[in-house]
């Protein structure tokens, strides 16, 4: 598939992305410290599908996002934050047997750590059954993550059912391995994830986490290594040293893309960011070293705030940084 046949944006007021994943309530404390002395949090919202979306949706791109949730405060609050970035939760499970995941950050000089409260949550129940035809509906492109299909055999089925409809109406998806071992458990999900990568039209991921799927010591391995499994487009991300881009059209021929100046905070959201930038980028039609810079400016705006995507920039943002402008503040 051609990088236009990828990036084709939906018509009329349908989504063009439409991101599938578990979103959580996130609580962030109103200072460092363990949590055992904190008293004052602020409640927010996390997940990487989501944060993809919402990312998208500030840059005026039509997204949607789909998940079970439980219905209780917790997911009426996340369904109103992603609304009100502009994100569509049309087609969102209320689940009345299972509650919404939960998260608390513990910020310290060292970085932030994080609890996971999901265990048995609604997203962990998402089936196949679930995945409805309906919900690729003039859809332009899937995005998916690693995260997913690791939190049950339900979820993996439910991924797969995806990529199949997604198959079926040559439909591109997008991929983030984004490996969380603490969700691996005692469990190796490495040949899943490569098999996901091959089914995928994109794909996004961290230098680490191609180094542990297939071993690779260099960026140009690791584009080579996802590149060769089927993907026509790769972008692999180095952190703060930069990401690489290709596309498998142009030979495999990579471009750096410089990380983007910036004062960081919090690197959570960061890489999420640069999927949003990138994306975008792709769906408007630019070139992948083009859509490389999106991503890289989204990515480190997201590093300023303590919160996950409040620092994503709107698409006159993006813009001015992007021709290397400074806004008028005053």
């Amino acid at each position: 598939m051609s990088q236009n046949e990828a990036t084709k944006t939906a018509p009329g007021d349908r989504p063009a992305l439409l991101a599938i994943g578990e979103t959580m309530a996130a609580f962030t404390p109103a200072e460092s410290g363990s949590l055992r002395y904190i008293r004052d949090y602020r409640m927010k919202t996390a997940g990487a599908e989501s944060n993809t979306a919402i990312g998208l949706a500030k840059l005026g791109i039509q997204a949607e996002w789909f998940s079970r949730i439980g219905n209780d405060e917790f997911g009426s609050f996340l369904i109103r934050e992603l609304q009100a970035d502009g994100v569509s939760c049309r087609h969102v499970i209320r689940d009345t047997e299972h509650r919404t995941g939960i998260m608390f950050k513990e910020l310290s000089p060292s970085g932030t750590k994080v609890y996971y409260y999901r265990e048995n949550s609604a997203a962990s129940h998402l089936s196949p059954e679930d995945i409805r035809p309906e919900l690729l509906d003039n859809v332009s492109l899937l995005h998916l993550t690693g995260i997913t299909p690791v939190l049950s055999d339900s979820c993996r089925e439910a991924v797969y059912r995806a990529y199949d409809l997604a198959s079926e109406r040559r439909i591109p998806v997008s991929f983030d391995p984004n490996i969380r071992k603490r969700l691996w458990k005692d469990h190796d999900y490495t040949d899943l994830l490569k098999d996901l990568i091959r089914r995928s039209t994109i794909v996004l991921a961290g230098l680490d986490e191609i180094h542990t799927l297939y071993g690779t010591d260099t960026l140009e391995a690791a584009l080579e290594a996802v590149l060769t499994a089927g993907p026509s487009i790769a972008a692999i991300k180095d952190s703060s040293r930069g990401a690489w881009v290709s596309s498998a059209s142009l030979a495999n021929r990579p471009f750096f893309i410089p990380p983007y100046p910036c004062d960081p905070v919090e690197p959570i959201g960061a890489g999420d960011g640069f999927n949003a930038g990138f994306l975008a980028g792709l769906l408007q039609g630019k070139d992948v070293e083009t859509a490389g810079r999106m991503g890289a400016i989204c990515g480190a705006l997201a590093t300023q705030v303590s919160g996950d995507t409040e620092g994503y920039p709107d698409a006159a943002q993006l813009a001015e940084l992007l021709a290397g402008t400074d806004p008028l503040l005053r």
